[in-house]
């Protein structure tokens, strides 16, 4: 029998709703300021997995110009029924201070790859919604619910409410079904039937070091709901130790074969440290149901394992993704996504020039409007990533390069720039997140001189938390550019508070044109290759 090896999705994909159509296995992960919304992985077997959707690509949908860094798409929904896949998302335009606002909304679909509709507003009464389809045709929308008079906690408990499919809306009472266990702040609610139970799963303890999947239950959809009898059903808060850290938010699924499973996020910490520039990824653990109508870990305990018994299902693997990408695509590779916009035509093209992206520099690195950044996700502790670079900036206000990033207060960016003079040079910044003002800091004394024209090859190297940047003028003899970086800034546990951050590290390419005339720089490819070892 195969093993499914967590996480079986790598770098930043957190809060992974899981959906079972036939012998398809879908999971939805978030995206936060990451432009397509919502990644949707497919899989017949639970063990291999591959991209299949981005559904939210177009303005109509989702527009986050504007929105703060960790803002955005949280936590999506994924179901199906009636024929339709169900979506449901929020989208968050502010997380700090007292107030949240936190817009929901459903999209539908008739297959993954779409058509996928124009989103139907929900409400904005809190985050992680959810929708459940009750056996009697009926459908039940639930959220978390945010008080920002913070009396108590601000997470005051789980919101139910009827959705209409006829009037396309939310409709009777609401009612508040679900205030939590101790461990509190309560989110990320999912709710399904079995054997004439209504079961509850929702994220608690907060998306940091204390998390976990609660487990609750009521015979009425409207509660009152019992706890588990250990309370969590996953949880690492406990074992410090774990390989698999911050384990939490899930849902269940059962298969074809009927075994069952349940998704969680985690984190891997860098050796010997409390940072996770790989992010929130997602993994499944095997679960059981108990005589008395409870789920349990199949290996006991609570603390969810790396290597898990698959299900009795054929092997179905993908094709590997490649290392590099020459750009000769009428559209953009699938491995990256850019911040925010949903006009990507005014930051990047790969027609204006054959054979290469080319990319309109705009706004500044710190922008939460529009910037020129194209990026894939860090998916292991230790990879090389190189591109080759064609620009020729007239002024120290244009700048394009390669681009290690979690936020604007969090990257290093190795960039062609000019200086005073107009001549070509080659920069190190870096923003380590430390200043609540986002201040850069330039590792180099003096700017490196580049030939005036021709293209710059340039590369990074990621060993755990050491990173170094290289130069090169042909691609084959490479000069290291300044000293070694702290590669784990690029975290979530590396800003302000345990809970303050939620993506992860991303490596691409980016070009900023503060003049405001779009200079464009053309990149000729992109490659990422990740070390067999990351001991």
């Amino acid at each position: 029998m195969a093993i499914i090896r967590n996480p079986i999705l790598p770098g930043f994909n957190p809060d992974p709703a899981f959906c079972r159509v036939g012998d398809d296995y879908y999971i939805a992960t978030s995206t936060f300021e990451w432009y397509p919304g919502v990644q949707i992985h497919h899989s017949r077997d639970l063990v291999n997995w591959r991209l299949a959707s981005r559904p939210l690509n177009r303005k109509t949908q989702l527009d986050m110009r504007g929105n703060p860094d960790s803002c955005g798409v949280w936590a999506p929904a994924l179901t199906y029924a009636d024929g339709l896949f169900w979506l449901i998302y929020t989208d968050v335009k502010r997380r700090l201070g007292n107030f949240k606002d936190t817009h929901n909304y459903l999209v539908t679909a008739p297959s993954i790859e779409g058509p996928w509709s124009d989103p139907i507003y929900m409400n904005s009464s809190g985050f992680d919604p959810s929708l459940f389809h009750d056996d009697d045709g009926r459908k039940w929308f639930v959220n978390m619910v945010w008080d920002h008079r913070r009396r108590r906690s601000s997470f005051d408990g789980i919101l139910l409410q009827e959705y209409s499919t006829k009037e396309q809306r939310l409709v009777g009472p609401i009612r508040n079904i679900f205030k939590g266990s101790p461990l509190g702040l309560v989110e990320g609610p999912h709710l399904w039937k079995r054997n004439g139970w209504y079961y509850l799963t929702v994220a608690e303890g907060g998306t940091a070091y204390n998390h976990a999947v609660t487990m609750a239950r009521s015979r009425t959809i409207d509660g009152p709901y019992e706890l588990h009898p250990n309370i969590h059903l996953i949880t690492s808060k406990d074992a410090p130790d774990a390989p698999l850290q911050r384990a939490g938010h899930g849902f269940y699924v059962e298969t074809s074969t009927g075994e069952v499973f349940h998704t969680h996020l985690c984190s891997r910490p860098l050796p010997g440290t409390r940072r996770s520039p790989l992010g929130r990824e997602t993994s499944i653990q095997r679960v059981v149901w108990s005589e008395d109508g409870w789920l349990h870990l199949a290996q006991g305990g609570q603390v969810p394992a790396v290597e898990v018994e698959g299900p009795n299902l054929p092997p179905h693997p993908f094709p590997p993704e490649p290392e590099g990408h020459d750009f000769d695509e009428t559209e953009l590779p699938s491995a990256f996504q850019w911040l925010r916009t949903p006009e990507p035509d005014r930051i990047f093209s790969l027609s204006a020039r054959a054979g290469h992206l080319r990319l309109y520099g705009r706004e500044s690195i710190g922008s939460w409007f529009e910037q020129a950044l194209v990026a894939r996700r860090q998916t292991s502790w230790v990879y090389s990533a190189e591109t080759s670079l064609e620009f020729e900036p007239e002024t120290y206000q244009q700048l394009a390069g390669l681009i290690c990033y979690y936020d604007r207060a969090r990257f290093h960016y190795l960039a062609v720039s000019a200086d005073d003079d107009g001549r070509r040079v080659l920069q190190v910044i870096s923003c380590l997140g430390d200043h609540p003002d986002a201040l850069m800091t330039y590792a180099l004394e003096s700017d490196l001189p580049l030939p005036d024209n021709g293209p710059v090859h340039l590369g990074v190297d990621v060993r755990l938390a050491e990173l170094q940047f290289r130069w090169s003028q042909d691609g084959k003899a490479w000069t290291p550019v300044g000293p070694v970086l702290d590669a784990s800034i690029l975290s979530d546990e590396a800003g302000p508070g345990a809970h303050g951050s939620f993506t992860g590290a991303f490596v691409g390419m980016a070009a900023h044109d503060m003049t405001g005339r779009a200079f464009p720089a053309d990149f000729d490819f992109f490659s990422y290759r990740e070390s067999l070892s990351e001991a």
